[in-house]
């Protein structure tokens, strides 16, 4: 008996135990735009916090590695990551990471590298960073990943194409970009970043089914049973950039969540869905203490219904564009950390055509 309770124990312990954070940058920048950039001095401060406070900081490869394998990582294990590529992260970025020595992965565009090269041809000072640059970065550590071949939605259909046209064509080209970045750099992990963070469940089982790993743009801390399809990322740039907020974030913890049918939909028109249903597969926390918040809408009314689901039922219409519900809960096991989710839609104008970017 003693033997049996001591097995469930470490299984709870091996599964309850992990938990890690993959932050999200694009500029690190005093001059480019604010709401993709963070300054270098911010920046700075936001390594220094990570030595101070003893996190340990891995190569994604690493992350996700343990959750394939099962394997738990140490506590408060982070990721650190940027998309697009942009030079400023040779410049302003890469001093400070070699600082403290911490790894970090590039997502970029090979569409857009390609254009770049051109522009550097012909004397143009291009925005991004050269594949001479990249393969010097990845000969060094960096992790070199896919964020398609142009900067385009795979959600968002062109006029004229069926759905499995236009999937077929945006497929394409993702594995194209994945050819050409091993060809210039000797990489393919199979990591793909969703452009502008837009993703449908038909993208996600595409992926799946061809051993690529999604990550996404809402927040979220991750663990052992994270969807490989919809890693979750903190934006860390302005206007989140600030240390106060930070601190919650990279001491978040992965709340079990799961989306059933209808709920895991992420594309929806304006007016067409007035709820959602989630499934908690934990219950380290007080239900009393669970909030959450939709984009536009603030905080929302928790209705349970048994003690594993619950149901949110929207206080008003979900605004056109990209949206969040996040969700938090205190945990009791773990004084002063958060579980937290994210839920993204994106809420098409009531005609079905697609917001502005």
């Amino acid at each position: 008996m003693r033997t049996n309770f001591l097995v469930i124990f470490l299984l709870l312990f091996h599964f309850s135990s992990f938990g890690a954070v993959i932050l999200q940058y694009h500029h690190v920048s005093d001059t480019t735009p604010k709401s993709t950039s963070i300054t270098p001095e911010q920046f700075s401060v936001h390594l220094k916090y990570l030595q101070e406070n003893s996190f340990n900081v891995v190569p994604l490869s690493q992350l996700i590695n343990n959750i394939k394998n099962q394997q738990p990582l140490k506590n408060k294990t982070v990721a650190i990551t940027f998309d697009d590529a942009y030079i400023d992260i040779l410049t302003n970025a890469k001093p400070l990471l070699d600082k403290y020595n911490y790894p970090y992965t590039i997502y970029v565009n090979p569409g857009i590298i390609n254009r770049n090269e051109n522009a550097l041809v012909t004397g143009i000072n291009s925005h991004y960073l050269s594949w001479a640059q990249l393969k010097m970065l990845g000969d060094e550590g960096v992790i070199i990943a896919n964020h398609g071949f142009e900067h385009d939605s795979l959600t968002r259909i062109t006029d004229g194409l069926s759905q499995q046209q236009w999937l077929a064509q945006q497929t394409t080209l993702l594995l194209k970009a994945e050819t050409i970045i091993k060809e210039k750099t000797g990489q393919s992990w199979h990591y793909f970043a969703y452009p502008y963070g837009e993703y449908s469940p038909e993208i996600q089982y595409w992926l799946k089914e061809n051993n690529f790993i999604g990550f996404s743009q809402q927040s979220g801390a991750i663990g052992l049973y994270t969807d490989l399809t919809n890693v979750p990322r903190f934006p860390a740039s302005m206007p989140y950039d600030k240390i106060s907020g930070l601190r919650d974030k990279l001491n978040a913890l992965p709340f079990n969540i799961k989306l059933q049918g209808e709920q895991a939909k992420t594309i929806v028109k304006f007016k067409q869905t007035k709820s959602i249903t989630f499934d908690v597969e934990t219950d380290d926390f007080y239900k009393s203490g669970l909030h959450c918040y939709i984009s536009g809408l603030g905080k929302q009314k928790i209705t349970w219904q048994g003690d594993n689901r619950f149901t949110i039922n929207f206080s008003g219409d979900l605004p056109i564009g990209r949206v969040r519900c996040n969700c938090t809960a205190a945990s009791i096991s773990k004084p002063g950390r958060y579980y937290w989710y994210s839920k993204p839609w994106f809420v098409l104008k009531e005609g079905g055509e697609w917001y502005h970017l």
